[in-house]
């Protein structure tokens, strides 16, 4: 299942600049067993070099991983990714499906991804904010003197 179609409005009759993508996945429990998932995908233009990941497992609890927008687009078709987040197609030579390793502490997860919608959906995050622009609108100035002096109340 995908819910995502580009170009179509949402609420309001204005183009969604949070696009959001619902698939059915698989968690990988070992070769023959298989859970089904909803990741729900949104990406904000806002925080452009993160994808917020929503996974919900019937009846069990809801899991948001922040993953790198460009770390899940390379792992769509070559590996992708270390420590904690690991993408790469799920076939030598590329194909319909993707893996994404999640791991925390001791544990981890193994979760299977249909490419295809996502690689259109990740299309179209790239058109609202292209690779390379991601921090074209920070203002380094402010950023440094806010690292170096902290907050600071502003007056009018």
């Amino acid at each position: 299942m995908s819910d995502y179609e580009p170009g179509v409005p949402t609420g309001g009759g204005l183009p969604d600049r949070r696009p959001r993508l619902t698939l059915d996945i698989e968690r990988v429990l070992g070769v023959r067993a298989r859970q089904a998932i909803t990741a729900g995908f949104l990406f904000d233009p806002a925080a452009p070099l993160v994808v917020s990941v929503e996974f919900a497992a019937e009846a069990g609890p809801r899991v948001l991983w922040r993953i790198g927008r460009d770390l899940l687009q390379e792992g769509l078709y070559s590996m992708s990714g270390l420590g904690d987040v690991r993408v790469w197609p799920a076939a030598p030579q590329g194909g319909t499906t993707a893996r994404m390793q999640l791991a925390s502490g001791d544990m981890a997860a193994l979760f299977e991804l249909p490419v295809p919608p996502l690689a259109t959906w990740l299309a179209h995050t790239y058109e609202l904010v292209p690779a390379g622009q991601e921090l074209a609108g920070v203002d380094w100035d402010a950023t440094a003197a806010g690292l170096l002096h902290g907050p600071r109340a502003h007056s009018d």
